[in-house]
């Protein structure tokens, strides 16, 4: 199984790219037009900030090329809010996979912080992503902008407010969270990712 990680201006691909080795996965980090169509897999990772990454996509022409694929894609984080139609970070039009804007996180409270950094439950899981989770299971989240719940959810977190821990449309998933550090829970759902079919 061939497994490609798109290559850009994001700063988790290592930590990708060791979640993948512990599990047995040689993957490989390209930005190449021809190995990100063959691969069976695709993950497009990010942490950064949107409207200079979106930029960048466009520059390179990867944003066209991820729309694209047809075999299973998986985003993560910023590249989660990047598959969706606008982000108020930077105000900037995105990929529109999926058809839902990108939110800022208001705090309602004193308490709420934002970031909403560490360790939240996922739950309401329904994609195969999440095949054999029987409860909710704990992932670790670094974001300052959301994704509201919407007809694309696979999966909720509640933090100030319900949002979208998860999206999946057609052959395209996505998590907000970083399976890559959420330990064992994050390791199943790398591997529900790898296998699942074309």
């Amino acid at each position: 199984m061939k497994v490609a990680v798109v290559k850009y201006n994001a700063g988790n691909i290592c930590s990708v790219d060791y979640a993948l080795k512990r599990l047995g996965v040689e993957a490989v980090i390209t930005a190449d037009k021809e190995e990100l169509q063959s691969a069976d897999k695709v993950i497009f990772p990010g942490v950064g900030e949107a409207e200079t990454t979106m930029n960048h996509l466009k520059a390179t022409g990867l944003d066209e090329l991820i729309k694209d694929l047809r075999q299973p894609v998986l985003g993560i984080c910023l590249g989660m809010q990047l598959m969706c139609r606008y982000s108020e970070e930077g105000g900037v039009d995105c990929l529109n996979i999926f058809d839902v804007d990108v939110k800022r996180f208001v705090p309602q409270k004193h308490e709420d912080k934002v970031p909403h950094m560490g360790w939240n439950t996922i739950g309401q899981t329904n994609s195969k992503l999440f095949e054999g989770f029987t409860e909710e299971e704990f992932v670790y989240f670094v974001h300052s902008f959301y994704v509201p719940t919407c007809d694309f959810t696979a999966a909720t977190t509640d933090y100030i407010h319900p949002f979208s821990a998860a999206l999946h449309k057609d052959n395209f998933y996505a998590t907000q969270f970083h399976p890559e550090k959420s330990g064992k829970t994050g390791e199943k759902i790398l591997t529900n990712f790898l296998n699942l079919c074309r």
